[in-house]
């Protein structure tokens, strides 16, 4: 039987910290739940006659497609709206399309830019919001990432997670945090002009500290890595920041996650995986790369024994369910 805490009922995901520790881990035991369910060929009705709306003003492979066939498997249905779909922001302000959505909609998950409209959502809609990835935070990655380390190496005891790259982009913010929160220690291997924001580091911090673990950061990727079971990264330009393409890959060169840095863990014929949110700019085959090559990450890692990248992809589905489940199922278990 299925079941998950009373307390995620009806719940709003802004940013982890949302939930407290124990229903961090029970939403990614639910997940697995589901997981296991879905392979055994069971599509439920756990979201039967609820709708949700989808509001992306950002594209999506993925929390797209991961959000609409979790909700279709559990007899639901999603809604894909656009900005222009709606006048989300221009036309018609946030507050007054979250009060329209609210009345038709049983939940909202929104993937935009600013992380003040998905928290303008929740105020004002009366109905579950879902943060599905904002400029600040990507939360609905994270649960995938842990489910992924979960399943790889039986139980997320006694992992240390290096993050190498942008360090203070939505991946490395709420990884930090999930890090935190599921007692996995953390380390994040950045240029010091691109280090974790202060607050945001220093709220970690504290959360680390009552699991018991420690967050670390790093300007050398080499020495960052030395004892990493998880080496993270993700792409170096952000959606909307195109126009700082040179400058990044110039500055982020020296923390291109290749088979160098995998032996520099020490743990090459250990435990150790590589994780990738997507999309990767891992060879020539984009035109991104086309004139440079891999940039994050070489194809050597990205398509090595290594690599969980696409583990990681289908387990955005899992998670999104368990959310969608934990807050809108009207039944405590099936």
């Amino acid at each position: 039987m299925l079941t998950w805490m009373d307390s995620l009922r009806g719940r709003s995901m802004m940013r982890l910290t949302s939930f407290t520790d124990a229903e961090m881990m029970n939403l990614i035991d639910l997940a697995a739940q589901l997981k296991a369910r879905r392979a055994a060929g069971v599509r439920g009705d756990l979201l039967h006659r609820k709708n949700v709306a989808l509001i992306f003003e950002k594209s999506s492979t993925r929390t797209r497609n991961s959000t609409l066939v979790a909700i279709r498997d559990e007899g639901g249905n999603g809604e894909y709206l656009t900005r222009p779909d709606i006048h989300f922001g221009k036309k018609e302000s946030v507050k007054d399309t979250a009060r329209v959505l609210g009345r038709i909609y049983d939940g909202i998950l929104f993937r935009g830019f600013r992380q003040q409209d998905c928290e303008d959502l929740a105020k004002y809609s009366g109905v579950p919001v879902w943060n599905g990835l904002t400029d600040d935070y990507h939360p609905t990655q994270i649960f995938a990432d842990l489910l992924t380390v979960k399943e790889t190496f039986g139980s997320l005891d006694d992992v240390t997670v290096a993050y190498v790259g942008d360090g203070r982009n939505n991946v490395a913010n709420s990884l930090m945090m999930g890090c935190a929160k599921c007692g996995v220690r953390y380390v994040c291997c950045t240029p010091k002009e691109l280090w974790p924001d202060e607050s945001i580091l220093a709220e970690a911090e504290e959360v680390a500290k009552r699991n018991g673990v420690d967050i670390r950061v790093f300007d050398d990727p080499v020495k960052g890595v030395k004892g990493a079971n998880v080496l993270y990264t993700d792409v170096w330009v952000s959606m909307g920041e195109e126009d700082k393409t040179a400058e990044r890959i110039k500055t982020l060169s020296p923390y291109q996650i290749n088979m160098d840095l995998m032996r520099a863990t020490g743990n090459i014929d250990g435990r150790l995986m590589f994780l990738h949110c997507l999309p990767a700019f891992h060879d020539r085959n984009t035109e991104a790369t086309k004139d440079c090559g891999a940039l994050e990450v070489t194809d050597e890692v990205f398509e090595s024994k290594y690599s969980k990248v696409f583990d990681e992809s289908e387990n955005r589905m899992h998670t999104i369910k368990a959310l969608l489940v934990s807050a809108l199922c009207d039944r405590k278990g099936v």
